[in-house]
């Protein structure tokens, strides 16, 4: 829960996402729910922890399983 809270309080916000396997994501949060994150991305098709993200708009969503995130950062 700790984890879902902390996106919660980026929301809008842009944070670099560390996984538990060791990447690295950066992006502004765009909605959280109680199992997942997710990530507005400025680079082209990425391959997350989880899923693969969406086209959205020219940029990438990515979906980060909140189960997976190890540390997250306001940058």
């Amino acid at each position: 829960m700790e984890a879902y809270y902390n996106c919660l309080r980026c929301k809008d916000r842009r944070v670099r996402i560390l996984t538990r396997d060791g990447r690295q994501h950066e992006g502004v949060i765009t909605d959280v729910d109680r199992y997942n994150v997710y990530l507005r991305t400025d680079n082209g098709s990425v391959h997350t922890s989880a899923f693969w993200g969406n086209s959205f708009a020219g940029n990438q969503i990515l979906t980060l399983s909140l189960f997976t995130l190890l540390a997250i950062a306001l940058i």
